[in-house]
């Protein structure tokens, strides 16, 4: 089980990490965007496997924080794309 945990934390961080690249040199603001919203995700991913690993239920709470917080921040970078806020594309 040990190795599964392991090789499940090895591809995650290798993905926030390409992730972090994307969202450094994404050309355009779109790409910059799906980044931005792809690394909670991760995040959560993170902190759920960090739960089933150390047996703790209360990680899962902070985890469904941290996705609702993602989504209110999707909401507001939308509205203010939506309102011309500055565009490189």
């Amino acid at each position: 089980m040990e190795i599964v945990i392991t090789i499940t934390y090895a591809i995650l961080l290798l993905a926030l990490f390409l992730t972090f690249i994307r969202l450094l040199i994404g050309p355009t603001l779109p790409d910059r965007v799906v980044a931005l919203e792809l690394i909670p995700s991760i995040l959560v991913s993170l902190i759920g496997v960090y739960a089933i690993n150390h047996n703790t239920s209360s990680f899962i709470d902070v985890s469904i924080v941290v996705a609702l917080i993602a989504f209110l921040a999707a909401i507001g970078f939308a509205r203010f794309l939506e309102r011309g806020g500055p565009r490189d594309d």
